[in-house]
């Protein structure tokens, strides 16, 4: 018996030290994760705060080697009598042109809207940047040619959607071959008329809201492949002009997490074979644009030219896609900050672009972005 007690009051010693040895043991783990964790550089984080080092950045702008262009969108009559016309820095206008528009009948194109603006500008001592429209983001609005509609090109077009799995607007089947075909035309008789001509020509955006769920014929990989045809194409039908590719998202991937290497290959393509990247959208404050087009630009070295959009939005840090901002009634954030010297030195000094492209909306363009450019009074009435 008396051994059975001491055995027991032994046990009874020895427990409470076990207990504080794992206590001990779990809180330096603990303390050696929290180490580790603060120590851990999240990639997804890496510029976040990259655009605080231009905050100081003041108007007017500094000089600078970028060719700037006033985005019109689809606005083309804003183009008359337009302010930017009496701004040296401002180099010209970038007006998107949808493909309905340029080919109303198969095999028929129709380009005397391009050639008017274009003898505009020209006649103003400005030059003209073409976009090439084939996707919307209004699901009433379809840019493609009624002609590609049909079962020849599997119905030539298709709704693209949110994330929320509601229609947004359409996309041309870029990735059916057909419908590049069809587009390899276009391109070819644009180049006939306007390389050599007019400053430059991009494709809308890489991003469209398109997967296998909505379309059988669509992967993410035939896609990738789809814009580099498109790209040559338009690099073949425009050897002289600046030729870019507005490159942002790509279907099936979200960087850096999820890296397939889609849009990363669309850069290499672009600088491969002569083609431009550029990007809608710039965003400095969100992830989304500092982990896909911020980090591909900033990353890399590039012998062809960067471009990169402020459009509808972005004049406050918003986007035409964010569901608490509407483009089209927004008549002018009152109290704010100019961010145009911020966009300006970011896409400067963090970027190193060729091209900016600056989105016409009012009261943004008329209230922060010509004080910007230009301190001397702006002419009146001319023809």
């Amino acid at each position: 018996m008396k051994k059975r007690y001491f055995i027991t009051a032994l046990v009874l010693l020895i427990i409470p030290g076990l207990s504080a040895f794992a206590q001990g043991q779990a809180e330096e783990q603990k303390q050696s994760a929290e180490a580790e964790e603060a120590d851990w550089d999240n990639p997804a984080e890496r510029y976040a705060n990259a655009y605080k080092q231009y905050l100081d950045a003041e108007s007017p702008l500094e000089k600078d080697n970028i060719k700037h262009f006033v985005y019109l969108s689809r606005d083309r009559e804003a183009l008359q009598n337009h302010p930017f016309l009496d701004i040296p820095r401002f180099d010209g206008a970038q007006i998107m042109y949808s493909w309905k528009q340029l080919e109303p009948q198969k095999d028929q194109y129709d380009f005397s809207e391009i050639t008017e603006d274009y003898n505009y500008l020209k006649k103003h001592g400005k030059k003209l940047f073409i976009q090439l429209q084939d996707t919307t983001f209004n699901k009433k609005r379809n840019a493609v040619p009624n002609y590609l509609l049909s079962e020849d090109y599997d119905g030539g077009a298709m709704y693209q959607y949110d994330d929320d799995g509601e229609p947004e607007g359409w996309v041309a089947k870029r990735w059916n071959p057909e419908v590049q075909k069809r587009f390899a035309l276009l391109l070819n008789a644009l180049g006939k008329e306007f390389d050599g001509k007019i400053e430059g020509i991009n494709l809308q955006e890489s991003s469209i809201g398109v997967s296998e769920e909505y379309d059988p014929s669509f992967t993410p990989e035939i896609y990738v492949e789809a814009l580099k045809t498109n790209m040559l194409a338009m690099k073949k039908a425009f050897p002289e002009s600046v030729t870019m590719q507005y490159a942002n998202f790509m279907p099936g991937e979200w960087l850096p997490w999820d890296d397939f290497g889609y849009l990363s290959s669309i850069y290499k393509y672009g600088e491969e074979i002569g083609v431009g990247l550029g990007g809608p959208d710039l965003m400095v404050t969100r992830k989304g644009a500092q982990n896909h087009t911020i980090a591909m630009m900033h990353e890399s070295e590039y012998t062809v030219p960067l471009g990169i959009a402020i459009q509808d939005g972005n004049y406050i840090g918003m986007t035409g896609s964010d569901n608490d901002y509407d483009e089209y009634t927004d008549t002018g954030l009152s109290g704010r900050k100019n961010m145009v010297p911020l966009l300006h030195a970011f896409a400067k000094g963090f970027l190193r672009v060729n091209y900016m492209f600056w989105s016409n909306q009012e009261p943004y363009f008329e209230e922060d972005v010509i004080p910007c450019f230009s301190s001397k009074p702006l002419k009146e009435n001319r023809a």
